[in-house]
């Protein structure tokens, strides 16, 4: 009997000033094994800086820090990925736009930092995954800034910034995953977006998001899952802040969204099994602020949680073990400040421990948990509103919850 393709990926490098991720690339074909060991030992730095007054056309930037990278796929076969990933440095990615007078395009920047990430695919196949992820103590950032207080936005804009310290995606379609992912890190795991004009008759928003430790795993038409999670956060703190300021708006948001641990399995057309236990002690803050002088519609929200977890099957099998502790404090803030205006929302979640399981009820669904959760760090919601003159409505809404968990049987699509 023939032995398998082996395929040994291997990856390092050095400290420099300005160094790119380690990427691996693997396409495997029937009984593959991909081998994955990467190590970054030094820091990776990414930046942009521009300046740009009265600019015609739109203005996209992007800029990206990443420590380690692999993806690998599968077609009509079988695959087999043990994946090892170490991150030992920083991963810093900022964007700094000015914005003078008045900008007739739309107006796009996204940053990104990530530790390690792993991207699996597998069609009309069968994945095996066992995948280790690690992020030592270091710092990863993620900052954009836009604008100026006399930036005229005409066109509006998007403005994110993302701060993943392990990152795992795995895509199925007509195929069987199955498999263990261990993540842990120590890191601090910041993220900040920012827009500050005079002037944006458009949609504007500014999206923020730091996440530690992110599981995704999607897989439909007629797949099933067997996975078993671990996840642990160590470091100090993470944090999330998203700020919009504008003297006349017309669409303004701002949204922040701080976590530790973060796990979402969806699946379609056969059995979901899944063992979770996730851990965490570093502190969680997300904020967002949004300041207009005058505006049409205003929102500000801001969400963090400690450990998270989403099992759903759009049939009729869902088994699940979850275990989940929180030590760490999760402090959440949403703030809107304007004086004329239309409507306002403001909306401020926090949560130590959310688990939520959910089958198919016209497929007769079945739905099997078990549910361990400890909390004992301080959850706090707080929105703050304020405006100074005349206004049509205000929506608010602040939660803080310790444990939470949803588990019930649901109609497809719903």
């Amino acid at each position: 009997m023939a032995k398998p393709a082996r395929i040994r990926l291997a990856g390092t490098i050095a400290a420099t000033m300005l160094c790119a991720a380690a990427a691996t690339e693997a396409a495997a074909q029937d009984g593959a094994i991909v081998l994955n060991q990467q190590l970054q030992l030094g820091d990776v730095f990414a930046g942009q800086t521009l300046n740009v007054v009265d600019s015609q056309d739109q203005v996209t930037v992007e800029t990206s820090a990443q420590g380690n990278s692999a993806s690998g796929a599968v077609y009509n076969g079988s695959i087999t990925v043990q994946s090892d990933q170490t991150m030992q440095g920083d991963a810093v990615a900022t964007t700094d736009i000015t914005l003078g007078g008045d900008t007739w395009g739309v107006v796009n920047a996204t940053t990104q930092a990530g530790g390690n990430y792993l991207a699996v695919s597998a069609y009309d196949a069968t994945l095996t995954l066992d995948a280790t992820q690690t992020t030592d103590d270091g710092l990863i950032s993620a900052t954009t800034e836009v604008g100026d207080s006399s930036a005229r936005l005409h066109a509006g804009a998007a403005v994110g910034a993302s701060a993943i310290s392990n990152t795992v995606a795995v895509y199925g379609q007509t195929s069987f995953v199955s498999g263990t992912i261990d993540q842990s890190s120590s890191a601090i795991v910041r993220s900040f977006g920012r827009i500050e004009s005079q002037y944006i008759p458009a949609e504007a928003s500014v999206n923020s998001q730091a996440i530690v430790n992110a599981i995704a795993v999607n897989s439909d038409n007629t797949s099933g899952q067997d996975l078993s999670i671990a996840q642990r956060s160590f470091g100090s703190f993470i944090e999330a802040e998203a700020s919009a300021n504008a003297g006349n708006a017309w669409d303004l948001a701002a949204r922040a969204r701080a976590t530790a641990n973060q796990a979402v399995l969806y699946n379609e057309g056969g059995s979901v099994v899944n063992a979770s236990d996730q851990r965490n002690s570093s502190f969680v803050r997300a904020s967002a602020l949004t300041t207009a002088y005058d505006y049409g519609r205003a929102e500000a929200y801001a969400r963090g949680a400690a450990n998270e977890l989403s099992v759903g099957n759009n049939d009729i099998y869902v088994e699940i073990d979850n275990t989940q502790f929180n030590t760490g404090g999760v402090d959440v803030i949403s703030t809107f400040s304007g004086t004329n205006g239309y409507d306002v929302s403001v909306g401020a979640d926090a949560v130590g421990n959310s688990v939520t399981g959910y089958a198919c009820s016209e497929c007769e669904g079945y739905l099997e948990a078990g549910n361990t959760q400890t909390n004992s760090g301080d959850v706090s919601a707080v929105a703050n509103t304020t405006v100074a003159g005349s206004n049509r409505s205000v929506i608010t809404g602040a939660n803080a919850v310790g444990n939470s968990a949803s588990f019930y049987v649901s109609r497809p699509g719903n």
